[in-house]
C-alpha cells in the first residue's frame, strides 16, 4: 500500500479497443491501491462507455471522464494526469506520445511504439528533451520461458553467439484476423514486420544484447487478399461478414455479434466512426504482406534469420542460437492446430495472449559441444502471453523491484525492435540491404 504521503498516481487511457482491457482492468484492480483511472480518450464515444460499464459492473468502480480525441491534452491538463497509456490506432502513438512527454508525464505505449521512421524520430527527440520516461509493453520480455532463455545465454553457456534462427507461425484464426481489422493497411500499422515482429525483433535484440545494423528482407501477400481468394477457390462475395448470407459458413469470417466484448466495442460502435471489424480476409484494400523473410547484421557480429508466416495450421515458433561452445533450441507450441469457428473456446481472437489448456507446449534444450543434449524446461504455457501479461502489468504499476535481466523496455529499445521491420519494408520495396541507422537520419 502507498504510504500517508505517497499520493495514487492518475492515468489516462487513450485508445479503448480491445487491448486497452487488460491496462484498464488492472489499473482499476489490483493496483487500484496505487493508481486511479482519470480519464479515457477515444475517437468514439460507444467505445469509452463500453469499459465504464463494465468498470461499474465488475468491481464497482464511479465512471471514469470521457474524452473525444481531439480534447486529449484538455483531458491532461483538466484531470491532472501522471500517466498516459498509450493503446490506440498504431499510427497515432506518436501524437499522443509527444504530446504527454510535453506535458511533462510519463508514457506507456502499447507496441510497437511507432509505425514508421519520421515518427520515430520525433519520439526519440521528445524524449530526449523530457522529464517524463516512456515504457514499452513488450509483454513478451516478461514469459518465464523467454525469461530463462535470456538466463541460459548471460551465463555463457553456449559462448559467444555467432547467429539466431527464428521462425513465427501465426495460425488462418488469429493470422487471418490482422487482415479483416486496420492492420490490414500498411499506412495504418506498418504491416506485420511493424505491428507484430517487433515483438520478436525485440527479444532477440534482448536476449544477445546487441543492436541491428543491417537489414536485407523479402516479403509478400501470398495468402490473403482477392487475387489469392480467387486463384485458390477460398473467396466469398461480401466486405464485411455482418449481415451476410456469403459469411455465414466462411472459416474465416469473424461473428462479431456472438462475443459480447467484439459486439459492444466494434459492432455497436460502427455508427459513430464506420470501423468494420469483420472485413473479408480475401476482399481489397489488404495492403501489407503475410510471408516475410529477413536477414539481420547484429553489431555484435552475430546474424539472424527471421521468418513469419500469418497462414499457419498451427501457431508456435522455434528459435535457435548457435554459439562458440553449443546451441540453444526453443520450442513453443500455442496450439496443435486452429480449431474452426463452431469449436472455438473464444468465438474470436479478441485476446490473442491466451492460449488452449492442455495444448500448449514449451521446450527448452541446450546442447553443448561434446555434451549429451540437456533438457532445461518442458511445460505447459500460462494464459495472458505465457504468463507475461501479469508480470509485466506488475512492473509497470506494482512494487519497483530489481531488474537483473533488464526486461524493462524504454524508448530506446522500442525504437531498436520498430527499426528492424522498418528497413525490411524498406528492402521490401528496394530489393535491397538497408542500413538501420539511416532510418533515423544518420550517415
Amino acid at each position: 500500500m502507498p504510504t500517508v504521503t505517497e499520493a495514487r498516481r492518475r492515468y489516462a487511457v487513450v485508445g479503448l479497443g480491445a487491448r486497452a482491457q487488460t491496462f484498464v482492468d488492472a489499473l482499476a484492480g489490483p493496483y487500484a491501491d496505487r493508481a486511479e483511472l482519470a480519464g479515457f480518450c477515444d475517437l468514439n464515444e460507444t467505445r469509452m462507455a463500453v469499459h465504464n460499464r463494465r468498470l461499474a459492473e465488475k468491481l464497482g468502480h464511479p465512471a471514469v471522464p470521457q474524452y473525444k480525441a481531439a480534447d486529449f491534452e484538455l483531458m491532461l491538463k483538466e484531470q491532472q494526469v501522471d500517466v498516459v497509456v498509450v493503446t490506440s490506432m498504431d499510427r497515432t502513438h506518436d501524437d499522443y506520445i509527444v504530446s504527454a512527454l510535453e506535458a511533462g508525464l510519463d508514457v506507456v505505449t502499447e507496441k510497437p511504439m511507432t509505425m514508421d521512421p519520421a515518427r520515430c524520430r520525433r519520439i526519440l527527440a521528445a524524449a530526449e528533451k523530457a522529464t517524463g520516461s516512456v515504457r514499452v509493453a513488450f509483454n513478451y520480455r516478461y514469459n518465464p520461458v523467454h525469461e530463462k532463455v535470456r538466463e541460459v545465454l548471460q551465463s555463457g553457456a553456449i559462448g559467444e553467439i555467432g547467429s539466431v534462427h527464428f521462425e513465427w507461425l501465426l495460425d488462418v484464426r488469429h493470422g487471418a484476423d490482422y487482415f479483416r481489422r486496420w492492420h490490414r493497411e500498411k499506412a495504418n500499422a506498418g504491416g506485420l514486420m511493424v505491428h507484430k515482429a517487433t515483438h520478436h525483433f525485440d527479444l532477440v535484440n534482448w536476449w544477445i544484447g546487441s543492436e541491428p545494423v543491417k537489414v536485407f528482407a523479402d516479403g509478400k501477400l501470398f495468402f490473403y487478399g482477392a487475387e489469392n481468394g480467387q486463384r485458390r477457390g477460398l473467396a466469398r462475395d461480401y466486405e464485411r461478414a455482418d449481415g451476410s448470407a456469403a459469411a455465414a459458413d466462411d472459416p474465416f469470417a469473424i461473428k462479431l455479434a456472438a462475443n459480447d466484448v467484439l459486439r459492444e466495442l466494434y459492432l455497436e460502435a460502427e455508427h459513430e466512426d464506420g470501423y468494420h471489424r469483420d472485413q473479408n480476409v480475401f476482399g481489397e484494400g489488404i495492403t501489407i504482406e503475410d510471408d516475410m523473410a529477413i536477414l539481420v547484421r547484429y553489431a555484435s557480429g552475430a546474424s539472424l534469420s527471421y521468418h513469419l508466416t500469418a497462414y499457419s495450421p498451427w501457431e508456435g515458433y522455434r528459435i535457435a542460437f548457435n554459439g562458440s561452445s553449443g546451441r540453444l533450441e526453443l520450442l513453443v507450441r500455442e496450439n496443435t492446430f486452429a480449431t474452426p469457428p463452431e469449436e472455438q473456446r473464444h468465438a474470436t481472437a479478441v485476446q490473442h495472449g491466451d492460449a488452449a489448456p492442455g495444448e500448449t507446449e514449451a521446450l527448452l534444450t541446450l546442447h553443448p559441444l561434446w555434451e549429451p543434449p540437456r533438457t532445461l524446461l518442458h511445460h505447459e504455457l500460462g494464459q495472458g502471453h505465457g504468463g507475461g501479461d501479469a508480470r509485466l502489468l506488475e512492473s509497470l504499476f506494482g512494487s519497483p523491484c530489481d531488474d537483473p535481466l533488464g526486461r524493462s523496455a524504454d524508448h530506446h529499445d522500442g525504437a531498436r525492435s520498430l527499426l528492424v521491420g522498418l528497413a525490411a519494408n524498406q528492402s521490401f520495396e528496394t530489393g535491397q540491404a538497408v542500413i538501420v541507422s539511416t532510418l533515423l537520419g544518420q550517415d
